[in-house]
């Protein structure tokens, strides 16, 4: 469960966001360089958010460190943003296929009910919400059996994450909803099922994120 936000770090999602939007609407060309300094004084805020921001960018490979140290801005493309949406189709359907039957009842429940309050909320938090999404996707992974296999789908959810709950709303409930779905075929050690619905699930946030690119 996602711990209560401090003003500092609500304001460093802030700033994660504000780049985030910018790079998608190519105000910051790729190959730019990202120094604290310049994007604490781009959007008037302290260093330490700044640096934060950057830190999450890199985490997600979208800056990257070069010689002397230095933050460029690589990017995802649209084609590699779809490609790595399409491997981890197959990933992940294959982590379900595995994992259906093997996560313990109690950690289910736990998803379930996460799930459940997280749907009762008026306005979630994309960390909230991302906290949730982790703990089920973390599971299947988890439970696949396959430790490079978890870790693979580890890193390809990161460079997908950008595209959360507050860059694509309509997906909430509807993909909330579609997690039910996935925890009840697990439970049910449905192993067709699971790679069935997680497999859809994925395809449907990939047309949405196309959708929304589209847009851009």
């Amino acid at each position: 469960m996602a711990e209560p936000s401090t003003p500092e770090t609500l304001l460093s999602e802030r700033v994660y966001h504000q780049l985030l939007d910018m790079i998608l609407r190519r105000d910051l060309p790729l190959g730019s360089v990202l120094h604290e300094r310049r994007v604490s004084e781009m959007l008037n805020v302290s260093r330490t958010p700044a640096r934060e921001a950057l830190n999450r960018l890199e985490s997600e490979g979208i800056v990257v460190r070069e010689a002397g140290r230095a933050l460029v801005l690589r990017g995802l493309s649209t084609r590699e943003l779809i490609e790595a949406l399409n491997v981890r189709r197959l990933l992940e359907g294959e982590a379900a296929f595995h994992a259906a039957g093997k996560i313990p009842e109690a950690d289910l429940d736990a998803i379930d009910q996460a799930i459940h309050a997280l749907l009762a909320k008026t306005a979630p938090r994309p960390d909230e919400d991302w906290a949730i999404d982790n703990l089920l996707h973390g599971a299947i992974a988890e439970h696949s059996g396959n430790a490079l296999l978890a870790r693979m789908i580890g890193d390809l959810r990161l460079k997908t994450h950008m595209f959360n709950v507050e860059r694509i709303p309509e997906r909430f409930r509807i993909g909330h909803g579609e997690h039910l779905g996935i925890v009840a075929a697990l439970r049910r050690g449905d192993q067709a099922q699971s790679r069935h619905l997680v497999e859809t699930h994925i395809e449907n946030v990939k047309k949405s994120i196309i959708a929304l690119l589209a847009a851009i």
